[in-house]
């Protein structure tokens, strides 16, 4: 059926069917009055104003539109039309609703047609839609170019942040295959902190309060996951425990971390310009990072060369330092630090590369997203080290699967191992006194009080 809003004219036709045709009534009226105030208005002193003023002066412009053209349309409508106008001029289109919903993690989209979104773990799909890829190139543009970012066929992929934090990847074609894809990583308007990990199940009261005692014992510690585990959130969970007192410096390959503290500052790599050049990469950030006297240095991801200047760091008197790795174990964490720090360019037998990479770690915190969605700490292990170099992967605690409900909900139990850990005499120099028999306790039992 043709449209209910005559272009020709700019006035409403009668509707026939407010049921089917609705939506593409409101669509159209939204076109309409998009260019109208693009034609008629001075978009850059709209869009400089507050949200309150922004929404006020847009209604106030499209209800003179609408009474100068004669439209009449019902209240409820007339509040959808308005909001959508707002999302498609000075905000982010169809994703505005799942932006703002605080039930939503993930937002992916899959094509201009297909928008998935997770909710507690869980992936559905959701009922927004675009009206064709162009609409969605436009979106990301809006969103990319605040940051200096570009995406075209020259490059077409790019990595960018919402005004909130929340992390976006985009991919065009020819490199995707099917239209243009996002995948959209938000962030809570209040950082997690541990009491929310203990309520979400993510580790236990016992770990949580060792996780504490390890960061206020300034013991280096890597934490191992794969995509969407939640490392960067346990990441910023224990850096929310480091002592006010000390200088906090972030490295990250697109910011993420919020560390909202006194004497804590961040830096975030930069990729190449149109001409190719101003790439700063994370190891220059990492080695520049020694010369701001830092008492912690924190890198949201090590991913090759900066591993080998990270572990330095760690070796030469910055104690307490806490890095990322995509892993899927704690063996093959190690491993893949191992491997980085080839990538550096050093020439060293592995023998000593590994010795070097024992010597920096101190613990390996093992994170996973099961398959009911939910996220755990399925280990926190120590690497126990002799005198004769040699060492071992020690498990303190694990997660114990012990079946799956009807549900798909996964069933299982926090424990200790019955090892006691060598760190104990750092922990207690620094104040906390933990018994040897709270790790000695194995089951399903309380660890310590």
């Amino acid at each position: 059926m043709a449209s209910l809003f005559d272009k020709r004219t700019g006035r409403a036709r009668q509707e026939p069917n407010r049921n089917t045709e609705n939506a593409h009534f409101i669509e159209d009226l939204v076109s309409h009055y998009k260019n109208r105030l693009l034609k008629d208005t001075n978009l850059e002193a709209l869009t400089s104003l507050n949200d309150g003023e922004k929404r006020l002066k847009i209604e106030q412009l499209v209800s003179q539109f609408m009474s100068e053209e004669k439209v009449i349309i019902p209240r409820q409508d007339k509040d959808l039309l308005i909001t959508r106008i707002l999302d498609e001029s000075v905000g982010f289109g169809p994703l505005e609703p799942l932006i703002n919903d605080d039930t939503i993690t993930e937002i992916l989209i899959n094509g201009y047609d297909e928008v998935f979104v997770e909710r507690f773990g869980k992936l559905e799909k959701s009922q927004v839609s675009f009206r064709d890829d162009d609409h969605v190139r436009h979106v990301i543009d809006r969103i990319v170019a605040p940051i200096g970012r570009r995406i075209d066929e020259s490059s077409p992929m790019v990595d960018a942040r919402l005004p909130d934090g929340s992390r976006v990847n985009a991919v065009i074609s020819p490199v995707s295959l099917h239209g243009t894809l996002v995948s959209i990583r938000k962030f809570r308007k209040e950082p997690f902190q541990m009491n929310d990990l203990i309520n979400f199940n993510t580790v236990n009261s016992q770990m949580a309060a060792f996780l504490e005692a390890l960061v206020n014992s300034k013991m280096n510690i890597l934490i191992s996951g794969g995509t969407g585990s939640g490392k960067t959130t346990l990441l910023n969970v224990l850096a929310t425990e480091i002592s006010y007192s000390e200088r906090v410096v972030t490295i990250e390959d697109s910011a993420e971390l919020r560390i909202d503290r006194e004497n804590a500052v961040g830096m975030e790599a930069r990729t190449a310009n149109l001409e190719g050049r101003g790439e700063i990469t994370i190891r220059e950030l990492v080695r520049n990072a020694l010369r701001m006297r830092p008492d912690r240095i924190i890198v949201g991801e090590v991913r090759g060369g900066e591993a080998f200047d990270m572990l330095q760091a760690m070796n030469t008197g910055h104690e307490g330092s806490i890095t990322t790795i995509h892993a899927n174990s704690t063996d093959d964490a190690l491993r893949r630090v191992e491997a980085m720090v080839v990538m550096a360019g050093l020439e060293l037998p592995p023998k000593i590369i590994r010795e070097y990479v024992v010597g920096a770690l101190d613990i390996i915190v093992q994170v996973t997203r099961l398959t009911d969605g939910t996220r755990k700490v399925v280990s926190i292990s120590e690497l126990k080290k002799s005198n004769d170099g040699s060492f071992q992967v020690k498990d303190i605690f694990v997660f114990k699967r012990t079946g799956m409900k009807e549900n798909g909900e996964i069933e299982g139990y926090y424990t200790s191992t019955g090892y006691v850990p060598q760190c104990l005499e750092r922990l207690k120099v620094f104040g906390f006194g933990i018994p040897e028999s709270a790790f000695r306790t194995e089951g399903e039992v309380p660890i310590w009080q």
